[in-house]
């Protein structure tokens, strides 16, 4: 059975509605995650990225307050980020190998263009819980994430311990109530990957039983 675009009937909408459907529906599902090993140049010029955090402010923000920022993190900074990889490993396990610590440090100069995502999540008795910023800056990274997809590059959200150690919170210097949430890496992919298979509906879908 076909459950993509093309099942849905002719006249569901207007036309003009449909071809944009069609098309977030082909962008959403082009959409996927490239390793940032994997990622090479170009990444994003200045106006592509500008019009990728244009994306990002269109998330749903309950009362405005954008709780969430992004860090650029450029290869002229990548060096201090990498010993902090490096520093977060040693804290974890003191016994590391010198093979390890080079590899958590080479994670820092990986894809053409890096950013750190932060949440503020505020204090608890807040009138918008940590939930809600959290759940707007997955949407304000999904958008970016989308954005960058139409432009034809490739991306990849990755995250780790290192997001929790004091040297990193240190190097960006993260508020008491902000939270390092995951590194967006975009840049041009090595090669191709093949479609992962998404979840059907039913796997996460379900009904509120009937008022008895």
């Amino acid at each position: 059975m076909d459950h993509g675009m093309d099942a849905l009937p002719q006249t569901a909408e207007p036309t003009e509605a449909r071809a944009s459907a069609q098309w977030a529906w082909a962008l959403i599902q082009h959409r996927q995650t490239i390793l940032p090993k994997r990622l090479t140049d170009p990444g994003p010029d200045v106006s592509q990225l500008d019009l990728i955090f244009r994306a990002a402010a269109a998330a749903p923000d309950h009362r405005e307050l954008v709780p969430w920022r992004f860090v650029i993190i450029p290869m002229t900074a990548r060096g201090r980020l990498a010993q902090v990889f490096a520093d977060s490993l040693l804290e974890r396990d003191p016994s590391a190998t010198p093979e390890q610590l080079t590899d958590a440090r080479d994670k820092a100069f990986r894809g053409p263009l890096l950013l750190l995502a932060v949440v503020r999540t505020g204090s608890p008795g807040d009138e918008i819980p940590a939930c809600e910023r959290l759940l707007s800056a997955g949407c304000a990274i999904q958008n970016m994430l989308l954005m960058a997809t139409a432009m034809g590059f490739a991306s990849a959200l990755t995250g780790g311990k290192a997001l929790q150690s004091p040297g990193l919170g240190a190097l960006f210097a993260l508020a008491p109530d902000e939270q390092a949430v995951c590194f967006v890496s975009l840049g041009t992919a090595v090669r191709s990957k093949s479609a992962r298979q998404r979840p059907e509906p039913s796997r996460f879908v379900s009904f509120l039983a009937a008022d008895s």
